[in-house]
């Protein structure tokens, strides 16, 4: 089932999200749906927070960077099967050089900004069937991975641009938040939901 995409502006996606267990009601079903949600807006990455609920869950299929040339043969096979889903995520380590990458998100449509990160994680997670995982990734799944566990962290990747970067954008973020946009996918915006 395709789910609406919060907005930016929406507290939801402020919120430091809780963790859940096994026994979170249909967790496959909503594993499920954000990923139809997200192919529906052609995005690579989706966290609950996104989809309105304050919950430690994302997933991500990194598969659309495979096709980049610019990138190496061994990254893009690694690319091109990367879909998983990340329950109750922990990142225990950021290493190596930080650099830059182009990012959006899909509760920010139409804004790009490049954003500095490092290159290398350690992360630990549980996967659907609630099996525990400790994994280390570089590169553009590194990349992606951190754009959505800052999600359930309550940060968008706006909170990581200059000042100036950040008051120049003001006005289209405001514009976000009240609804003055179009996407292609459904969307569910705060400031337009007060405004009734």
């Amino acid at each position: 089932m395709i789910l609406p995409i919060v907005a930016y502006g929406d507290p939801v996606l402020r919120k430091k999200t809780e963790e859940i267990d096994e026994n979170y009601p249909d967790l496959g079903g909503l594993v499920a749906s954000m990923f139809e949600t997200m192919y529906n807006a052609y995005g690579v990455g989706l966290a609950a927070p996104q989809v309105g609920l304050p919950i430690r869950l994302f997933v991500i299929d990194a598969s659309p960077f495979a096709e980049d040339e610019d990138l190496d043969t061994e990254e893009q096979e690694q690319l091109k099967d990367f879909k998983k889903a990340f329950i109750n995520a922990r990142i225990l380590e950021e290493t190596g050089e930080e650099w830059a990458f182009n990012e959006g998100c899909l509760s920010i449509p139409n804004i790009r900004e490049d954003v500095s990160r490092e290159e290398k994680i350690k992360i630990e997670y549980y996967d659907e069937k609630f099996v525990k995982h400790v994994e280390e990734y570089d590169g553009l799944i590194a990349r992606v991975i951190q754009h959505e566990y800052d999600h359930i962290e309550g940060i968008l990747f706006t909170d990581k641009l200059s000042p100036l970067k950040k008051r120049l954008l003001k006005g289209k973020l405001a514009n976000i938040s009240k609804g003055k946009i179009k996407v292609d996918y459904k969307m569910r915006f705060p400031e337009a939901k007060k405004a009734r």
